[in-house]
């Protein structure tokens, strides 16, 4: 629903909303003002987050399209994630205990890499994909929960060789965090409070991203 609002309880949320949290991670993140660092964000709750670590950085801001790949008759229950250009993370093991047949996962699969690539197109129009070969790249969402979207990017990022990969997120998961951390250089995670539950429940303010707020972070 636009407009939608999560609430925590009046004591114990982390951040105002995605700004604030955007800019505390960017304090973490200050040894890389002068990298030459691409910030890339995770739409759409990952780009006001990204942005303020972008402008503090003084670093190129742009996206990167994962998309998660829901179970069948229940979506919300990721079993992984594809980017547009081919990163998958399959979660195996839940595959296997849902029952779901490999027809299945395959269509799946082709379903959400295409949403990805529309995607793509709508928050990147005619612009060619920055550099990625040999710099610093920091990939910022807005929390971690099981780490399935973030992991598929990774993959994709992965494969266009950067000098130095960093994952940014405001709060983790330890399990995401610690999953995450294993395929990168350096993750920056400021808090992985535990239980977790979900990412929007340590926000004051927890906005759904429009698409419209997406494109004026990038200009377009």
């Amino acid at each position: 629903m636009p407009g939608r609002r999560m609430r925590k309880r009046a004591q114990g949320y982390l951040y105002r909303n995605r700004i604030d949290a955007g800019q505390r991670l960017a304090e973490r993140l200050g040894a890389l003002r002068d990298a030459d660092a691409l910030v890339l964000a995770l739409p759409r709750g990952g780009v006001p987050v990204a942005a303020e670590v972008a402008r503090s950085l003084d670093a190129e801001l742009d996206v990167m399209i994962a998309r998660k790949i829901g179970a069948p008759m229940q979506p919300e229950l990721a079993i992984g994630a594809v980017t547009a250009d081919g990163g998958l993370f399959l979660d195996t093991m839940m595959v296997r205990e849902l029952g779901i047949d490999q027809d299945t996962v395959d269509a799946l699969i082709a379903a959400e890499r295409e949403n990805a690539r529309l995607r793509e197109i709508r928050f990147r129009g005619s612009r060619a994909f920055p550099r990625i070969e040999g710099r610093t790249v920091v990939l910022v969402d807005d929390g971690l929960a099981t780490g399935a979207t973030m992991s598929a990017a990774v993959h994709s990022i992965r494969k266009q060789q950067p000098g130095h990969l960093v994952v940014a997120v405001p709060v983790g998961s330890r399990f995401a965090c610690d999953v995450i951390g294993s395929e990168v250089e350096e993750i920056v995670c400021l808090a992985t409070p535990e239980p977790f539950g979900a990412v929007g429940l340590f926000y004051r303010e927890f906005f759904q991203t429009e698409d419209t707020e997406v494109e004026r972070i990038l200009g377009m």
